[in-house]
């Protein structure tokens, strides 16, 4: 008998899409893992077993079945975005338990393709840090349930590499996509502005977040981008999205971390390193070059972050916000009017452009160390989580700041043994470009897609 669990999206697709497995037989197999490992993981807020059995035979009876590009893939959906008949909690007891009467736009995409969402995943509170912890639950790291998954897109993310679900959806508003990736050995990519759509919190922190996959395999981050996109609605559509090749791309390897007096660890050096010879080997264009990044980037960063959050928190009974969350909004609102003008980000681009006009890709590492303890940090200080965050996670928040497609990828292994991880960063539109550099580092480096857990 076929395991259905542990397979990528593209293989349970096609296996559905063949008649070789039914959407219940798929769906049953991961909830039932669902069930067996949650209690470890934390990865789920909501599982919804018995709607997602009953949307798996909806989708079996579809008069285009053999047309859908993700037909009976299980999936899971970051708890802010809203999925039809449940709660939007963004991780806090201070939002309504109201079921939302639609479904967000990205999650209405999934379906129409043929996905089942399966639950809701656990969130950090209002999104805001890079571990995820809270009233809801803690998520943790699949490949060492002793650290965190990573923030915010945690839930998400230890739900795919805990072999729960093939992908998930989530965001990344400073990198709550790439941070979790990372953490977790999974293909994490933040579309460019506008190429997804957003429609996250209350205004997408000043347009810089973005809905995109967390997958195992850069081909199931790539049909899943295409689907979020709206590029892709049927099986025919998939062949533009399939890269013959990245071609010769020029690729500057940093790693330097971006805010000053934020050291990079030496085994996600390291890893960039090797990914950057891998690329060379291959016929690409590497040399060692940093971004010449502004010493008001940290401050600038800081803005932006807190101030996000103060928008969010606007209409919520602060006496129901965690202590870290109410000092962060607290913060930010005397940031809102100077960032909401884009002053600052539209400095950073300029100062950006001329780099990569010159070179096509920057290659860095995606975090600077491995992420903290799976822990009640929603518990802790404000000022321990800001210093915590920025340590381990300061290479992802200039490109949300400047609007432009970031991934991060598996790469390399860390001394504890969980998986180590790059970033790759492109100009405007070049998300397929990127995926098709991702694409050649598994050829070339692959890793192992699930964590151990039985």
């Amino acid at each position: 008998m076929t395991s259905w669990v542990g397979l990528s999206a593209a293989e349970i697709a096609a296996a559905v899409r063949e008649k070789r497995a039914t959407p219940r037989e798929v769906v049953a197999e991961h909830l039932a893992r669902i069930d067996r490992l949650d209690a470890r993981v934390g990865a789920f807020r909501r599982v919804r077993a018995d709607a997602a059995l009953a949307e798996a035979d909806e989708v079996a009876s579809r008069t285009d079945l053999a047309e859908l590009p993700l037909a009976g893939v299980p999936v899971a959906v970051k708890d802010n975005l809203a999925v039809r008949g449940e709660s939007t909690r963004h991780g806090s007891a201070a939002t309504p338990d109201t079921p939302a009467d639609h479904d967000h736009v990205t999650v209405a995409r999934l379906r129409a393709a043929g996905a089942v969402v399966v639950g809701v995943t656990n969130v950090p509170e209002l999104c805001v840090f890079g571990t995820t912890d809270g009233v809801h639950g803690t998520a943790r790291n699949p490949w060492d349930t002793s650290r965190t998954a990573g923030g915010s897109s945690g839930g998400s993310a230890a739900a795919v590499a805990a072999g729960m679900v093939p992908i998930a959806l989530g965001n990344d508003g400073m990198g709550s996509l790439r941070i979790p990736a990372a953490n977790c050995g999974l293909v994490g990519l933040k579309p460019g502005y506008g190429t997804v759509p957003a429609g996250i919190g209350n205004g997408d922190w000043f347009g810089m977040s973005e809905n995109g996959p967390l997958a195992t395999t850069v081909e199931d981050a790539r049909l899943m981008f295409a689907v979020l996109a709206g590029t892709v609605t049927a099986v025919a559509e998939t062949e533009a999205i399939r890269p013959s090749g990245p071609g010769t791309r020029t690729i500057a390897l940093s790693v330097r971390s971006p805010l000053a007096g934020v050291a990079v660890g030496r085994p996600y050096a390291s890893a960039a390193r090797e990914a950057a010879e891998l690329l060379a080997g291959a016929g690409h264009q590497v040399r060692r070059a940093d971004p010449p990044y502004p010493l008001w980037l940290s401050t600038t960063s800081l803005a932006h972050w807190t101030a996000g959050t103060a928008v969010d928190a606007e209409d919520l009974d602060v006496r129901r916000l965690t202590r870290r969350t109410r000092v962060h909004a607290a913060v930010g609102r005397r940031f809102v009017r100077s960032v909401r003008g884009g002053a600052r980000r539209e400095q950073l681009r300029e100062r950006l452009t001329p780099f990569f006009e010159e070179h096509d890709v920057l290659l860095t590492p995606a975090l600077a160390r491995r992420g903290p303890a799976a822990a009640a940090w929603h518990e802790r200080g404000w000022l321990r989580n800001l210093l915590v965050n920025t340590t381990y996670s300061p290479l992802t928040p200039p490109w949300n700041l400047t609007g432009w497609p970031a991934l991060s990828v598996p790469f390399g292994t860390l001394p504890s043994g969980a998986p180590g991880a790059v970033q790759l960063v492109g100009r405007p539109g070049s998300e397929l470009d990127l995926l098709a550099l991702a694409g050649q580092l598994e050829e070339l480096h692959p890793w192992r897609r699930t964590a151990p857990l039985g």
